[in-house]
């Protein structure tokens, strides 16, 4: 079973989420506030107040599947693009 197993506040709506399966995801969860479950996570105070037991919840008893952090997530860190070879 998925399960979140740590997170970090990266600023606006964004966090990093550790997963049981060894993934680390940067997820950017701004376009969930348009849901009514979500809506009150607009305040960036309440955003910030999330809690961790599997997965991510708030006070308001909004909550986000792992699945849903894991598949919607890029990679992190992210990896540096090889940088072009010099002309010669």
């Amino acid at each position: 079973m998925l399960k979140v197993t740590d997170v970090e506040y990266m600023g606006g709506y964004s966090l990093v989420c550790w997963f049981n399966n060894g993934q680390i995801k940067y997820v950017d969860l701004e376009q969930l506030l348009k849901f009514p479950m979500f809506e009150e996570l607009k305040d960036i105070e309440c955003f910030k107040q999330f809690g961790l037991d599997g997965t991510l919840f708030w006070a308001n008893g909004a909550d986000i599947a792992p699945e849903y952090l894991l598949e919607n997530g890029r990679e992190w860190p992210p990896t540096m693009a090889a940088e072009p070879a010099p002309e010669r």
